[in-house]
């Protein structure tokens, strides 16, 4: 069995990551409720979880996977520039991100899902 990847953790996040599971957005909550309880092919996902000094929405560790569901603040440059950077940090631990704007979560959920069934496919099919 290969060994779980260790990934940094700041506990100073604990508390906000704590806030932002109980003021989820509407699509967030939406898009747990077909990932919680491994209902994704057996993974077990997390919500807002800390990783260094950022927080992910949803995160995988067996598939070193994390999802962002994006808002209407996520358009600003500022912010995208920031979640850039985050990508970035993510990527250094081997993390792959996929973005969701709520739209595309509220609209078009079957897609989404297919989007990440095929990292899924993908993922275990790689040697």
């Amino acid at each position: 069995m290969p060994k779980r990847k260790i990934i940094p953790y700041n506990p100073k996040l604990k508390e906000l990551a704590r806030q932002l599971r109980n003021n989820s957005t509407k699509a967030e909550i939406i898009l747990w409720q077909k990932l919680k309880r491994k209902q994704m092919h057996g993974y077990d996902f997390h919500r807002q979880k800390p990783i260094d000094n950022y927080i992910l929405d949803f995160f995988c560790h067996e598939l070193m996977l994390g999802l962002e569901v994006d808002g209407y603040s996520h358009q600003i440059i500022e912010i995208q520039l920031k979640d850039s950077i985050k990508e970035r940090a993510m990527f250094q631990f081997g993390i792959t991100v996929l973005r969701f704007s709520d739209r595309q979560v509220l609209k078009d959920m079957e897609n989404v899902l297919r989007v990440i069934e095929d990292y899924i496919h993908t993922k275990e099919t790689q040697p």
